[in-house]
């Protein structure tokens, strides 16, 4: 696990000062923007999408799709996309042209996944499409997040996997095979040939089922899907599955009660209609603001939430309340609805099963850390697939926590940390974030309520929320000054 400092100066975490009484207005859903990018992408005319997250996640994946050969441009603001899906199969060789490869040397088309976890996993099943090859490479730390699984799925479409570094992870080079010319008589011609066969390992990522049910609407046929194990994550292929059918996809999900091994997902052949696509808030990014009331005390209003979501984040509403605080909405005079979190500064242990919600652990986990402090023991569970995400959040979680004074330690799939004794005996430290946004977010969490909190790297929060530290101390700001008090 990575574990230096960055060069960049330590932020100082600000304390809460009193009660909050604060509205935060997030941008879109970083999964629901991934999403909609690449149906957009993929469809049969040009779509429309508003209320897009614009973070660094978001330009990776745009400048990936747009090297497989889609036009993305802004349709009077950065939130608002207009896109023109690609040709079939994707023409990649421009993309290689263009960087001097494909008319000279026959260097592959190049893709940055950063650290975005769904263009590392969304994108290689698409590449098998294409007209050329295409390597793919990210940041140091996405070398170490799985793909193994499902690439072994992109080479039984019949494209060729050939890893540049350890096998099973980045970088790699993908070369498509006859599958991608027969790509583009998906419809009417393709119906016949039936559904593709496809076996997928997913225990590690509920992203390599997506990637793979985001891309069968393009095979000849379309495809099922049989994950071979567990799925973690259940909300985030549902919320796949409503993508696909918000664009006119018929997708048939596995009987209920099916024991793993024998669910299946069965995806149509056709490429997704076009069309305007509105994007929601960002729900789990709202953790840590809503967290930040049960903190402090008062309150912490999310407008826009909506009444009814696939995202994760939704959880906040049942999760917040066994932590100590209240959650409850509040009708807005337009019709919508806000979340309002209130609290009072005392916080309970949690004992929780986050197998369906992992990406809300470490807020979570922030929270716990907090409330061991005032004698709340808390158990995290079915979480293990968390050591394979931006850094191995287990293990960080842990050094964390242990970092702080708390007494913490990671189990077969989870984190217990322990209730201590004595008034407020976590300390302040200079915190590391892993170049892990929800990571930095737990370091603010924990800075509100323990004075002399930094952290390495708060511009790491970029990926998936631009402008954190204004959002944060605007927030802060609704508290009375300490000299008011």
């Amino acid at each position: 696990m990575h574990d230096e400092l960055t060069d960049a100066p330590a932020w100082d975490a600000p304390r809460a000062t009193g009660p909050l009484d604060a509205v935060v207005e997030l941008p879109g859903s970083k999964s629901l923007t991934a999403r909609a990018l690449v149906l957009a992408a993929i469809a049969a005319g040009p779509s429309t999408l508003t209320g897009v997250l614009r973070s660094r996640d978001t330009e990776l994946m745009i400048a990936a799709l747009t090297t497989l050969g889609a036009r993305i441009v802004e349709d009077g603001s950065p939130t608002r996309l207009r896109v023109t899906p690609a040709a079939l199969p994707f023409p990649v060789s421009q993309a290689a042209g263009r960087a001097g490869g494909a008319d000279g040397d026959g260097a592959p088309a190049r893709i940055d996944c950063g650290l975005a976890g769904t263009v590392m996993r969304f994108i290689p099943p698409l590449a098998a499409l294409a007209d050329a090859p295409v390597l793919l490479d990210g940041d140091e730390a996405a070398r170490a997040r799985p793909l193994g699984p499902l690439l072994d799925a992109v080479a039984s479409l019949g494209a060729r996997v050939d890893y540049q570094g350890e096998p099973g992870f980045l970088p790699v080079l993908i070369t498509p095979g006859a599958l991608g010319i027969a790509a583009r008589d998906t419809g009417a011609e393709g119906a016949g040939t039936g559904p593709r066969p496809i076996a997928v390992d997913s225990s590690a990522s509920s992203q390599f089922l997506s990637a793979l049910l985001l891309t069968a609407p393009l095979l000849p046929g379309g495809a099922r899907i049989t994950p071979t194990g567990p799925v973690p994550s259940l909300p985030h292929v549902a919320m796949t599955l409503a993508s696909l059918r918000e664009r006119g996809v018929d997708v048939e999900e596995p009987v209920p009660g099916q024991p793993e091994g024998e669910r299946a997902w069965t995806v149509a052949p056709g490429r997704p209609t076009g069309g305007e696509v509105a994007i929601e808030p960002d729900l789990s990014n709202a953790g840590p603001f809503l967290a930040a009331a049960l903190v402090a005390g008062g309150r912490v209003r999310v407008p826009n939430w909506p009444a009814s979501t696939t995202q994760a984040g939704d959880a906040w509403r049942e999760l917040l309340p066994r932590l100590g605080g209240a959650t409850r909405f509040i009708d807005a005079p337009d019709g919508s609805l806000t979340l309002e979190a209130t609290g009072t500064g005392r916080l309970a242990g949690i004992d929780a099963d986050l197998s369906a919600v992992g990406e809300l652990a470490p807020t979570v986990a922030a929270l716990a850390i907090l409330a061991s402090a005032q004698g709340g023991a808390s158990r995290l569970r079915g979480i293990a697939h968390l050591r394979g995400h931006e850094t191995n959040r287990l293990a960080a979680i842990v050094s964390e926590a242990q970092r702080l004074g708390a007494s913490a330690r990671e189990t077969a799939d989870g984190i217990e940390i322990d209730a201590l004794a004595g008034p407020s005996p976590l300390r302040p430290a200079l915190l590391r974030s892993y170049a892990d946004h929800r990571m930095a977010t737990l370091a603010a969490i924990i800075g509100l309520a323990v004075p002399g909190t930094r952290l390495d790297d708060v511009a790491c929060t970029s990926k998936t929320l631009p402008g954190f530290i204004g959002l944060w101390e605007r927030m802060l700001a609704s508290a009375p000054d300490e000299e008011a008090r």
